[in-house]
């Protein structure tokens, strides 16, 4: 089982994922949010990109993706986008707002809960979402969906690389 196969995981995930937006997020926002901050590499895929090397500092790896398509693991966590959020509203630590769209934020005991978080893979979570957001933030739903396809599509690995 891996931890992404865990609810609770993932929830908790998803509260870091708010912490670090500052802001109410849609669940298409939030889910790709999550996602990259969880696979971060997928996104900062140059070599001379300076937060690659930051993110390979902090125990990023591309192998985390190499084994199964970025795009399958995608859908995967999105399927279980709806029910985690589903959770963490039943249990008080998000609220929903429907004005226009539908947005969810964290409640001040989501907020604590969050906070409270301080295992090696909450800070690294937290050190990738950071810069996930700060680059996506400004993108337009179209953008940031365009963008998506791009950073769902393979890795070269670096066997692939040497024989081009």
């Amino acid at each position: 089982m891996t931890p992404d196969e865990i609810s609770v995981f993932r929830q908790a995930k998803l509260l870091l994922a708010l912490e670090c937006a500052g802001e109410p997020l849609d669940a298409e926002r939030l889910g790709v949010y999550d996602f990259l901050a969880a696979h971060p590499l997928l996104l900062a895929r140059g070599d001379d990109d300076p937060e690659r090397t930051a993110l390979r500092l902090a125990g990023f790896d591309d192998r985390a993706t190499e084994y199964a398509s970025p795009a399958q693991r995608f859908v995967t966590a999105q399927l279980h986008l709806s029910h985690d959020l589903a959770a963490l509203i039943g249990r008080g630590l998000i609220e929903v707002t429907a004005t226009g769209r539908v947005t969810y934020r964290l409640t001040q005991e989501g907020a604590s809960m969050a906070a409270r978080f301080t295992a090696m893979y909450a800070q690294l979570y937290r050190t990738a979402a950071r810069i996930v957001i700060r680059r996506l933030r400004r993108l337009s739903t179209r953008r940031l969906r365009e963008g998506l396809r791009q950073w769902l599509l393979p890795v070269p690995s670096s066997a692939v690389k040497d024989l081009t």
